[in-house]
């Protein structure tokens, strides 16, 4: 047995990577065209290489659930194809057996998974976009159609760019009164933290009374704010950039100061339950293999494949956004396209049996 376990489980590994070889091929070729459309400036052909390049393991996790998918019906095709799982099933092994053996080396995707999306995408789609930045000449822009924006001790705070190593791009701070009137406006060329406090660079300060404005240029300053460097570089990139750590953390900052959380939720969960979501893709393949799409060719169960694949990622990008509207808990509407996955893929698996 466990030689047969050793061989179906090398079969679904080569269809499934080699499936997410090619989708991630095509990704890169299709990422190179979309940035030459952006080449100016001092961002040049060897400055898109290297930003494509930082975004192939953001690639890589977005396609592994579609991947598993595709691949075991490929891989689980070609041994009905063989006649392989004929075979086996007449010498007694159950289709349980055979789905765990399928399943094997799909937790080491699923642990792949878990491992970029926690360590490696956080920093490599960070690095990826600073040097788009840096290239395009937009740390330095004051104009608020970059970065975001954050409430701070009475303050709204705007920035282009947080880098890990605690520097901040273009930072402009908002201070209102009670009576919502602006009272102050003060715009910043860089922020740095040294230690236990942030100093802003050459800023530009203007004050507004009932009479006048007075405005006031300073080489360094001071900024008293309890935020840390380490919260500020979670601010500026998408949530789907982030780690689950970190989506947890940020999430609960925002709850805590009463402000809208409902995006990072909404991304902590897709990551958090992205094990489930392959295991689920990966049933529906096992149970159309040995149901319906049993005597069927290769290319039609890859036709197949790619609408369940589409059919799922369409439910989540409804539900999602859904949630945001509607205001529905995010954990529902990322559970909801799994547990049907999970659903249709028992019951055909039953009516095999």
């Amino acid at each position: 047995m466990r030689k047969l376990d050793l061989y179906i489980g090398r079969t679904i590994a080569l269809a499934v990577g080699a499936v997410l070889l090619v989708i991630v091929g095509l990704d890169v070729i299709f990422a190179m065209v979309d940035e030459l459309g952006e080449m100016k400036g001092d961002y040049q052909f060897a400055d898109v290489l290297q930003y494509v390049a930082w975004k192939i393991p953001d690639g890589i996790y977005d396609q592994l659930g579609f991947s598993a998918l595709v691949g075991c019906m490929v891989g689980l095709g070609t041994l009905a194809g063989t006649s392989e799982l004929t075979v086996m099933r007449a010498a007694g092994v159950s289709i349980g057996r055979i789905a765990w053996a399928v399943m094997k080396p799909v937790l080491l995707l699923i642990l792949v998974g878990l491992a970029l999306a926690e360590f490696v995408i956080p920093k490599t789609n960070q690095v990826a976009e600073s040097l788009k930045a840096r290239e395009l000449g937009e740390l330095e822009a004051s104009g608020l159609e970059q970065g975001l924006w954050l409430k701070d001790s009475g303050e709204f705070v705007h920035f282009n760019a947080a880098l890990p190593d605690g520097v901040l791009y273009g930072v402009t701070r908002y201070r209102f009164g009670e009576d919502r009137e602006l009272q102050r406006v003060e715009f910043s060329e860089r922020g740095r933290f040294d230690g236990d406090e942030w100093m802003l660079e050459n800023s530009r300060a203007t004050m507004f009374t009932t009479e006048r404005s007075i405005s006031e240029v300073t080489s360094e300053s001071e900024w008293p704010t309890d935020v840390s460097p380490e919260l500020f570089a979670l601010v500026v990139p998408l949530p789907s950039d982030l780690s689950p750590r970190n989506l947890w953390s940020y999430g609960t900052f925002l709850d805590r100061k009463g402000e809208d959380s409902s995006r990072y939720w909404l991304q902590f969960w897709k990551k958090l339950l992205q094990p489930l979501t392959i295991a689920s893709l990966v049933m529906v393949a096992i149970s159309f293999i040995f149901g319906p799409l049993r005597e069927v060719t290769t290319g039609l169960r890859v036709f197949t494949g790619v609408i369940v694949g589409i059919v799922f990622q369409t439910m989540q990008d409804m539900l999602g956004p859904s949630s945001l509207v509607f205001g529905f808990p995010p954990f529902i509407a990322v559970l909801v396209p799994i547990l049907f996955c999970f659903a249709v893929g028992w019951l055909l698996l039953q009516r095999a049996r």
